[in-house]
């Protein structure tokens, strides 16, 4: 064999073993990621916040199902769904039994665009964009209305564009959402005004982190901003990260915990004003069923301590 014939069979035994590992190994490497997150009034107990997004959830996913039920033993104050929950027309008795008891704890959630419209195949060089939009006109509906009544039915709010309160632990939280920004239904204009003095912490939620929405929420005192979407790249390269955001979003911003502030832009956080909200980004715990591949991006949940101001 030729050095360049071994070259290129080389290569191509590489990018097999990468596919299958990403296919059939590291989707499944479920990771709780824990943050601590100074927002708090001086003095106030620590809150802790379970964030679950994109679960993008099947029927068959035993696996995930019982990895998600068992984070009830974590017992948070708080649990924050940010979309993306189900991927086929007869998920939702699977959400509901993944929930399990987290469904009576305090809970608020939002959307995503796969809680509205099926996957579908598509070019999967789509995903390398910096903003790929679906084709809504022949894409199948999913149930959005069971969905959506499965997630209230032990008092989870729906952050549709609303504005609420709910209390987490000791604390009592200002809670403000938005329909999902990938999409274009976000109407924080109907909900926007500044941040309730009287509460402890304003938490702004949304599926996508597009720009224009965290501008909006951190410009009217939201000092927590929790979001999904990205998958974290859902294709990342070791050293450097995420390839795409699939938003507006910078790459650094991906996944993890940041700092964000009207303007940021592709500021890196060590820039951020004193004032500056953090932003919390999870890398989400699923695939879309016709790109079922993770590569050093393991699928996960966050559990954030919220701590006093230091």
């Amino acid at each position: 064999m030729q050095p360049i014939t071994r070259g290129v069979a080389g290569l191509a035994a590489m990018g097999v073993a990468g596919v299958g590992y990403a296919s059939l190994v590291e989707r499944f490497q479920f990771t709780l990621r824990r943050y601590a997150v100074p927002v708090l009034p001086a003095g106030a107990r620590p809150v802790t916040v379970l964030h679950l997004t994109d679960m993008h959830l099947l029927p068959w996913q035993r696996r995930k199902i019982a990895w998600i039920a068992g984070l009830a033993e974590h017992q948070p104050d708080l649990v924050v769904h940010t979309g993306d929950v189900i991927a086929h027309p007869d998920s939702i008795e699977a959400a509901v039994r993944a929930f399990g008891p987290l469904l009576d704890r305090p809970g608020v959630f939002v959307l995503g665009s796969n809680d509205y419209f099926a996957p579908k195949l598509k070019n999967p060089a789509l995903y390398l964009t910096p903003d790929h939009k679906r084709g809504l006109a022949s894409t199948p509906r999913l149930p959005t209305a069971e969905l959506v009544a499965a997630l209230s039915s032990g008092g989870w709010q729906h952050l549709r564009n609303a504005r609420g309160r709910i209390r987490a632990g000791d604390a009592q939280l200002e809670v403000v959402g938005v329909d999902d920004p990938h999409l274009e239904y976000d109407r924080y204009a109907a909900v926007a005004g500044p941040a309730d003095p009287t509460a402890d912490l304003t938490v702004g939620v949304m599926h996508a982190p597009y720009q224009r929405v965290l501008d909006a929420m951190a410009a009217d005192g939201a000092r927590l901003l929790i979001a999904g979407h990205t998958h974290g790249g859902q294709l990342c390269l070791p050293g450097f990260g995420a390839l795409v955001t699939n938003c507006d979003l910078d790459r650094r911003r991906a996944s993890g915990l940041s700092r964000w502030w009207p303007g940021a832009g592709s500021a890196p956080s060590s820039a951020a004003p004193p004032d500056a909200a953090y932003l919390e980004v999870s890398a989400g715990l699923g695939t879309s069923p016709f790109a079922p591949v993770r590569f050093a991006c393991k699928p996960s949940a966050s559990l954030l301590t919220l701590t006093p101001r230091g």
